[in-house]
């Protein structure tokens, strides 16, 4: 029973972060905010999280299951090229757009001043995420017969770089500038110049 509320209390803690940051723009969250909307004190707070660099691990360890849960989804039922990468990237959009305060962790906005190990996670995760599109970029001559003229890290690049401009408009706009608005006719354009390179 106690184990369960210890867990209870770490995911609402991690919860009310998250909605902090989607709510707070602009401004730090210090423990001292993140427990007074907890409704609990400081050391309560540090009862369930060692440091606030923890709490910001968890979250990205939850980005991360969510975002590369999602990839392999995608790799298991999808085996054309171009629907894969397509929906590789409408599936982080889609998070960004769910999840608010998240995106900010993705963008790193919510890390500034914070550890730089975190940015480091979170770098990690978008190569992560880079590197899968050139590896379906790539299988594209195996699976399809044509490859790419161009090189397919540069083609990846370029997605990612659409994928992160999304993310980065939208915290910027104070998130009315929907990451998914728009993406099903921007991908069509995007992928035509895919294919043309």
């Amino acid at each position: 029973m106690t184990t369960q509320r210890k867990s209870n209390r770490r995911e609402e803690i991690l919860g009310t972060l998250a909605y902090m940051l989607e709510t707070h723009l602009g401004q730090p969250i210090t423990t001292a905010k993140l427990a007074a909307e907890v409704g609990v004190s400081e050391a309560a707070l540090y009862r369930h999280f060692p440091s606030k660099a923890k709490m910001f691990d968890d979250l990205i360890s939850y980005i991360e299951d969510i975002v590369l849960g999602g990839v392999n989804k995608v790799l298991e039922t999808e085996k054309q090229t171009m629907p894969r990468v397509q929906q590789i990237i409408g599936l982080l959009l889609q998070f960004a757009e769910q999840s608010p305060g998240m995106t900010r962790v993705l963008t790193g906005d919510a890390l500034m001043g914070e550890n730089e190990r975190l940015r480091a996670r979170v770098v990690s995760l978008f190569e992560r995420l880079e590197s899968q599109v050139k590896q379906i970029l790539r299988e594209r001559r195996m699976r399809e017969g044509v490859q790419f003229s161009a090189d397919e890290g540069m083609l990846a690049n370029i997605v990612m770089a659409y994928a992160e401009g999304k993310l980065s408009q939208y915290v910027r706009s104070g998130f009315k500038k929907k990451p998914t608005t728009e993406f099903t006719a921007q991908w069509q354009l995007l992928e035509q110049q895919l294919l043309s390179a």
